[in-house]
């Protein structure tokens, strides 16, 4: 009489609670599960990385969870096919999203085929999103954590062989389950911002590939009213760092980033969190992928994303050759061209593409940061 051999299921343990949690329930389904854990980025001189310490946790819940950990180092491949596009995207002047092509080219391409080698039927991590093995993407149940934006390039048929295990919790839950188990994560703080470049400082980093080009900051009218660092620096409505202080004639309220005009390295800011220039009813994108691999049908009443944990808004989509036009219901703040804008249908997510240009409600050249008068 033979054993039927259990299903192996490779998971991303990055060292973070939600992976280890995920092993965990993996484990406790009684499947064999193994645990992998990615090296995306090389140790620098700076040491900012964290990688050699998001080892040592990884290897620690192995070993409380009693599974094998491989380890293994896509820094060549995360370096030719993210980090790339990540300077090439900036030189641009646009404010590109590299998690998006990671998921893509990293955790569900090489990793996957990677965890094939290793004899795994499928593979798990800890995002907060849900699929049922159907191709589908869909909403996590805990709203605030839900990364479905940042997992709208995978393909149908990498989500075929994936697992979110934890996509039906809500954080609260997944912290509680990790201290009931004992994994030494359970309190280990949430990682932010782009692993490569960790807790330094993004300036600093980013001046280490792209030479820094210091230019002039206007107000909408083109009056000079500070400087700035460089523009790839700055994304549109961002308030924080942009050093202006006291300016006379001005209000008293906080400035925000307006626009980047690229050709004459100056940076456009107006006052104000509801300022119109920060407002865009519509916006244009491309190179767009549908989980599905086949678009829907136009014209497409839906809801949308611009960024992460942006609540979705209500939109209408046409198509226009190889772009999309989408109408918003009510302007949207801040589009950066760079970003994506990411579609949803009910709790299905549906693909989306690059934000290639915005229109906003003000675009004459008193808009524009040339001398000229103030829009009404």
């Amino acid at each position: 009489m033979t054993t039927r051999s259990r299903e192996r299921i490779v998971v991303g343990l990055s060292g973070g609670v939600d992976s280890s949690v995920a092993a965990l329930i993996l484990r406790d389904r009684g499947l064999e599960v193994h645990g992998l854990f990615m090296t995306n980025w090389e140790e620098d001189e700076e040491g900012y990385c964290q990688n050699a310490q998001d080892y040592q946790d990884a290897n620690a819940v192995a070993e409380q969870l009693g599974i094998p950990l491989h380890r293994v180092n896509f820094a060549r491949q995360y370096r030719d096919r993210v980090f790339e596009y990540f300077l090439r995207e900036y030189r641009q002047g646009r404010t590109p999203n590299p998690d998006i092509l990671c998921n893509r080219e990293i955790k569900f391409g090489i990793f996957l085929d990677y965890a094939r080698r290793l004899g795994a039927s499928r593979i798990a991590t800890g995002h907060y999103a849900r699929s049922d093995g159907d191709g589908r993407l869909r909403l996590a149940r805990d709203s605030g954590k839900d990364q479905t934006y940042f997992l709208h390039a995978v393909s149908a048929d990498a989500l075929r062989m994936s697992l979110f295990p934890i996509g039906g919790m809500l954080k609260s839950e997944v912290r509680r389950l990790a201290k009931d188990a004992n994994l030494p994560t359970h309190d280990k703080r949430d990682s932010t911002g782009i692993c490569f470049i960790g807790e330094r400082p993004f300036r600093d980093f980013l001046s280490r590939f792209i030479p820094a080009q210091p230019g002039e900051i206007h107000n909408e009218l083109g009056d000079v009213i500070g400087s700035h660092c460089g523009l790839m620096y700055y994304t549109l409505g961002q308030r924080q760092g942009l050093g202006i202080g006291g300016h006379r004639q001005a209000e008293d309220a906080p400035w925000y980033v307006a626009d980047k005009n690229i050709d004459n390295n100056v940076l456009v800011v107006v006052q104000g969190n509801d300022h119109p220039r920060l407002l865009s009813p519509k916006l244009e994108a491309g190179h767009c992928h549908w989980i599905s691999g086949r678009p829907p049908r136009f014209p497409l009443s839906c809801h949308a994303r611009v960024r992460h944990r942006q609540p979705l808004q209500a939109c209408t989509v046409t198509q226009d050759k190889d772009r999309l036009r989408v109408l918003f219901e009510h302007p949207q703040r801040g589009i950066a061209p760079g970003q994506f804008v990411v579609f949803y249908e009910d709790d299905t997510c549906l693909g989306g593409g690059t934000i290639l240009d915005s229109s906003r409600p003000c675009d004459d050249e008193g808009c524009r940061g040339e001398k000229g008068t103030r829009p009404a």
